[in-house]
């Protein structure tokens, strides 16, 4: 187990692809590719990333779009063996302290309507459910649970 004060988090750099490929392919039916992360990075001004290191290691990853006053969580994942440690928690703490800082006043996200894990994560932060999204997911036709919270 690791304790909290020992990971870091700061923004995600170029040479963070390769780790963050890994763990979205640990985390997601459909990861996202190396070169989606690079465009991200390079291409996309209203991209933010956060990464979490331990041992100077990525362990997770957080991605958001935010563009003028709202912001959408493209991605949250966590190394597979470190789930449950808090982590995804702090990445999103970490999103959420980004968008204040940049007067961000409503965030939201897509979650699969079988991860009650992330749902619970989501609401204990103050996100509230605001609708679904049939059919969502590419590889399964699942739906989605749209969540947003609003920050005063």
């Amino acid at each position: 187990m690791i304790v909290d004060k020992e990971i870091s988090y700061r923004e995600m750099g170029i040479e963070d692809i390769p780790s963050v490929v890994e763990i979205e392919k640990e985390a997601f039916a459909t990861p996202w590719t190396a070169e989606v992360f690079e465009h991200e990075m390079t291409g996309n001004d209203y991209a933010h990333y956060v990464v979490a290191v331990f041992e100077e290691e990525v362990i997770g990853h957080c991605g958001m779009w935010i563009v003028l006053d709202e912001c959408h969580i493209t991605n949250v994942a966590v190394r597979k063996h470190l789930r449950g440690n808090g982590i995804g928690e702090a990445l999103m703490k970490e999103a959420i302290a980004i968008c204040i800082e940049k007067k961000v006043r409503l965030m939201t996200l897509e979650v699969r309507m079988t991860n009650t894990t992330a749902q619970n994560l989501y609401r204990k932060l103050g996100f509230q459910d605001g609708g679904i999204r049939k059919n969502y997911y590419t590889d399964d036709h699942e739906d989605a649970l749209v969540m947003w919270v609003e920050f005063k």
